[in-house]
């Protein structure tokens, strides 16, 4: 989903002076986007420390360390890309459907999160996290207080990002090459970078279209939490995947 009403949008630079309504639609957009990385947070910490519901997804040593995904952990593995794909096809997006559907990923990826925590050591997540949420934060700024417009980036940035996951699956799957997985998720951790900047530059332009609707403020503030989340997500990941150790 790239907007608030399931179809993408060029939005266009507006040079104007702050704007008290959106400040407050921004922030309200950026606390739930902290909301929804606090709750994954404590689903994937729940999981990988509670057995009763570890060993449902998880297989692990007497030392707590992973050692292989269940079947049911492998399903729920996918299915946040199989509720992003299913996402695109909703045409018409109400305030109820995008909230269930942001809560719906934060918690499913919460589930799989957990696995952060059985292979990876707990320093290097907490030290990633932070530099991530850094530079998520100057990223966002930086798009929110730019005047160059970079609407344009959004097509070559979407295919950019479904290429640099479709080339880590088909790695995972069949090639097994680990100096291929460090350049593509390098490419990968710029590519949402740069999307962080663009998504905030382009929930800008959507404040001032939707004209002071309710509804579709709502609408808004579901998907741009969505759009941020995933550039944070993703990021984080990738870059826990470059220089996160093992526990």
């Amino acid at each position: 989903m790239n907007d608030y009403s399931g179809q993408p949008i060029s939005p266009t630079v507006m040079d104007t002076s702050v704007d008290v309504g959106l400040r407050n639609f921004m922030l309200g957009v950026y606390a739930k986007l902290a909301l929804g990385l606090l709750l994954t947070g404590a689903i994937a910490w729940t999981v990988a420390h509670v057995p009763a519901v570890r060993d449902y997804f998880f297989v692990v040593d007497a030392n707590g360390r992973l050692t292989a995904i269940t079947l049911l952990g492998k399903i729920v593995q996918w299915m946040p890309l199989a509720i992003i794909l299913g996402s695109m096809a909703i045409r018409s997006v109400t305030p109820r459907s995008s909230g269930i559907l942001y809560w719906l990923l934060v918690s499913v990826i919460g589930v799989t999160g957990a696995f952060w925590f059985l292979y990876y050591r707990l320093g290097d997540i907490a030290n990633i996290f932070l530099i991530t949420a850094s530079a998520f934060g100057a990223l966002s700024l930086w798009g929110y207080t730019t005047k160059r417009n970079i609407s344009g980036w959004g097509n070559f940035l979407f295919m950019a990002a479904w290429g640099v996951v479709g080339t880590l699956i088909l790695n995972m799957l069949l090639f097994h090459n680990e100096g291929f997985r460090v350049v593509v998720s390098v490419i990968g951790v710029l590519v949402f970078a740069a999307f962080t900047a663009y998504d905030t530059q382009k929930l800008k332009a959507v404040y001032y279209q939707i004209g002071g609707s309710q509804s579709r403020m709502a609408v808004a503030t579901n998907v741009g939490a969505l759009n941020f989340y995933l550039d944070f997500i993703n990021m984080f990941q990738l870059l826990l995947s470059l220089f996160g150790g093992r526990r």
